[in-house]
């Protein structure tokens, strides 16, 4: 699996002979000047929750590039309600199967609402399994024990979890949670876009490297094999 980092909370997975695209925010994000949206693939779409800085171009890309969205279902609705041709509703706890493998959503700690001031639903994460190979992104969330349920069903080759504190958990409850997640590769996320989450990279980094685990922080553009 390749993982490509795109800012924020935005990455894309390579995996299963087809590109899944997570909460693409790349025009507003000053961090991104240098990525070309227009360049960016996916076959698939994945959307966590309704905030703007996880979708904001998520409908662009989805017209372009005729992916799938899988979303859950509020943010699917709206989603569909941009013109999206493709969309995939689902909802906590629910597994569905695609060409590459299977999805399912977990529970997130958060809030969610839609641009336009809609209800948004409940956020969510997801486990996406492909070959029987898995990987977690949590979306934007508190530590939560729920994650040790994850831990416990599937054997993660990474996971990409929050670390800019404020709006999200930081890098002491990233650590906790990689632990009940029983895996020791984390990609973090959603962190150094805005004044509030910026982070101590080498803090961050030491801190779990001194529990035996590795977070990785990818240049925006860079790419990670798992």
């Amino acid at each position: 699996m390749q993982l490509t980092y795109f800012g924020h909370s935005c990455f894309s997975v390579a995996a299963g002979g087809r590109t899944l695209l997570f909460d693409p925010f790349i025009t507003p994000n000053p961090l991104a000047a240098h990525i070309d949206v227009d360049t960016v693939s996916a076959d698939y779409l994945l959307l966590s929750h309704g905030h703007a800085d996880h979708l904001a171009d998520a409908a662009a890309i989805a017209k372009r590039t005729g992916a799938t969205v899988i979303a859950p279902f509020e943010v699917g609705n709206w989603i569909a309600g941009q013109g999206v041709a493709k969309v995939r509703h689902m909802n906590h706890g629910g597994r569905a199967s695609f060409d590459f493998g299977t999805v399912k959503l977990t529970n997130a700690i958060h809030s969610s609402s839609l641009p336009d001031g809609s209800y948004g639903g409940n956020p969510a994460g997801f486990l996406v399994t492909v070959s029987g190979e898995s990987f977690y992104y949590s979306g934007d969330t508190a530590l939560t024990l729920d994650m040790q349920l994850i831990g416990a069903s599937a054997r993660l080759r990474f996971a990409v979890l929050p670390i800019g504190d404020h709006f999200t958990m930081g890098c002491e409850d990233a650590l906790t949670a990689s632990r009940f997640l029983q895996c020791d590769q984390i990609v973090g996320a959603h962190y150094d876009t805005f004044p509030p989450i910026k982070i101590d990279h080498a803090r961050a980094v030491a801190l779990f490297q001194q529990a035996g685990k590795t977070l990785h922080l990818p240049a925006i553009g860079g790419s990670l094999d798992f």
